[in-house]
C-alpha cells in the first residue's frame, strides 16, 4: 500500500495500472495529436518531446506521422516497455518532469492530464521552468490537462471494473484541493490499495502559473476536436505556449 502523497512512483510502475487501463480506446489520441500536429504545423522531423509518457502510445503515434520523438516518464516499466518500439527517430528514457533537460525541443507535448501531481505548487512550477527551458527559440508547447469543472460536475463516487478477472474497487472525491481516485482489490486474499491524485487547477490556476514561469498562451482549446475552451461544457483544458 502506498501513501498519497508519493502514489506517482509506484502505483504507475505496477502491471495493475496497465491491467485497469488497458482497454483505453487510443482513436481519441490519435485524433488529437493529428488535430494539433497540423494546427501548429509542424514541419516534417520536428523533434517533439512527449513528456510523462508512459507505455508510449502518443510517441509510437506521433513518430508514425514523421517527427522525431523523444518521450520520458518516471515509470521505469512503462519505459522498458515503450523501448520495443524504439528506432532513428524514436527513442525513450526515463525522467522526472522536475528536472531539467539536457536537450532543447521545437515542442513538448505533455499529454492526458499528465500535470498536477505534486503536493506543493513550487514543484509545478519547476516542471514548467523545465518546460520553457527545454524549448528551442520558436518551439511551442501543448499542456493538455482535464477541465476540473466539469470533472466535478460528472464525478461519479463509486465504481467497480472487473479487468482480467480482478475487481477493481473505483472511489473518486474531491478534498484538500485534489482530485482523488482511490483503487483497490484483492488477488490472492492480499488487498492492495492506491492512490491516483491531480491537482483541482482551473483556468485561473494555470494563467498564474504560467504568468510566474513567464510562459506565453497562444491559444486555449476545449476537447480534442480544438474547440474553443467554455469553462462549463468543455471536458478539457488544452494550452498552446510559448
Amino acid at each position: 500500500m502506498n501513501t498519497e502523497k508519493d502514489w506517482f512512483t509506484s502505483w504507475f510502475d505496477t502491471s495493475y495500472y496497465h491491467i485497469l487501463y488497458k482497454n483505453r480506446d487510443d482513436t481519441e489520441a490519435r485524433t488529437f495529436m493529428q488535430n494539433i500536429t497540423s494546427f501548429l504545423k509542424l514541419e516534417p522531423n520536428t523533434h517533439i518531446l512527449d513528456l510523462a509518457c508512459g507505455k508510449g502510445r502518443h510517441s509510437v503515434f506521433l513518430n508514425s506521422l514523421g517527427y522525431k520523438v523523444t518521450g520520458a516518464d518516471l515509470s521505469e516499466n512503462s519505459i522498458s516497455f515503450a523501448k520495443k518500439f524504439t528506432n532513428e527517430s524514436l527513442s525513450f528514457k526515463v525522467h522526472d518532469m522536475r528536472n531539467s533537460f539536457t536537450n532543447q525541443y521545437n515542442a513538448i507535448f505533455n499529454l492526458f492530464t499528465s500535470f498536477g501531481y505534486f503536493e506543493n505548487d513550487s514543484e509545478d512550477l519547476k516542471t514548467l521552468q523545465n518546460i520553457k527551458s527545454g524549448l528551442t527559440k520558436n518551439g511551442v508547447a501543448v499542456i493538455d490537462f482535464l477541465n476540473v469543472t466539469t470533472t466535478e460536475k460528472h464525478l461519479v463516487p463509486y465504481e467497480c471494473k472487473t479487468v482480467n478477472n480482478i475487481k477493481f474497487h473505483i472511489q473518486k472525491k474531491i478534498e484538500n484541493g485534489f482530485i482523488i481516485k482511490h483503487i483497490s482489490f484483492i488477488i490472492d486474499k492480499k488487498p492492495y490499495s492506491y492512490f491516483e491524485k491531480v491537482k483541482y487547477l482551473d483556468l485561473q490556476k494555470f494563467e498564474a502559473y504560467f504568468k510566474e514561469v513567464g510562459l506565453k498562451i497562444k491559444h486555449i482549446f476545449g476537447n480534442y476536436e480544438l474547440d474553443a475552451f467554455d469553462e462549463a461544457t468543455s471536458n478539457r483544458l488544452i494550452f498552446v505556449l510559448s
